[in-house]
C-alpha cells in the first residue's frame, strides 16, 4: 500500500514539475543585414529542464561561409547533467563537444579525446543566457569548450560575459529573457535579436 502511494505522490508530484515548452526566436545580424538564424528551446519534463539551440550562419569573408551550432543540455535538480554541442563549417564537422557527469564529476570529451574532468557542481550554463537572466550569477560554463566565462553585471539588466579567450560578448535582458546580444566572433562581430 505504502509502494502504491509513494508511487502516486512521485506520478502526481512530477507532473507538477512539467512546464510548457519555451522557444525564443533569433535573427543573426551582421553591419544590419540578417545572416542567420537561431531557434532556442527549453522544456521540462518530470524533473529534467532540457534546453536546445540550433543556428545557422551564412557569410562572405573572402569566401562563402556557413556554419551550423547545435546544443543539446540537460539540467537535473539544477544542476548540469549532460551537454552536448556539434559544430559543422561549410556542412563538415568542425567540433563536437560532449559534457557528462559521472557521480562525482564532469568529463569532458572535444573531438572524441577526454580533455578534462571538472569536480565544481554546474549550475548555469551558456544555453540558459537565452531563458534566464543572469541576477547573481558571476559564471557560467561554456559546453561549447568545457571552460568557465566571467560574468559581470552592468546597468538595465545588462550583463558582460568574458570567455576564456578573453573574448567579451554583451546580454541585454527584458522580463528574464535574453533581448539581444552582441557577439566577439573572432573574424567578425555580429548581433542577435529577439525576433517580435
Amino acid at each position: 500500500m505504502i509502494r502504491i502511494l509513494l508511487g502516486c505522490f512521485l506520478f502526481f508530484y512530477g507532473s507538477f514539475l512539467d512546464t510548457p515548452k519555451t522557444t525564443l526566436n533569433y535573427d543573426i545580424i551582421l553591419h544590419t543585414k540578417v545572416v542567420g538564424k537561431l531557434k532556442a528551446t527549453q522544456i521540462t519534463k518530470e524533473g529534467v529542464t532540457h534546453y536546445q539551440s540550433a543556428s545557422d550562419i551564412e557569410v562572405r569573408v573572402i569566401k562563402d561561409i556557413s556554419v551550423s551550432y547545435n546544443y543539446d543540455v540537460a539540467f537535473s535538480n539544477s544542476f548540469l547533467n549532460n551537454a552536448n554541442v556539434y559544430i559543422e563549417v561549410n556542412k563538415k564537422p568542425h567540433a563536437k563537444t560532449s559534457t557528462q557527469w559521472l557521480d562525482t564529476h564532469y568529463q569532458i570529451i572535444e573531438n572524441n579525446d577526454a580533455l578534462k574532468t571538472v569536480k565544481d557542481s554546474i549550475t548555469y550554463s551558456s544555453i540558459q543566457l537565452y531563458f534566464k537572466e543572469p541576477v547573481n550569477i558571476s559564471r557560467c560554463y561554456s559546453e561549447q569548450d568545457g571552460s568557465f566565462n566571467d560574468i559581470i553585471p552592468l546597468k538595465n539588466h545588462t550583463y558582460k560575459k568574458i570567455n576564456s579567450k578573453g573574448k567579451e560578448n554583451y546580454y541585454y535582458y527584458e522580463n528574464g529573457f535574453l533581448k539581444k546580444a552582441t557577439i566577439e566572433g573572432g573574424l567578425i562581430d555580429f548581433e542577435i535579436s529577439l525576433r517580435d
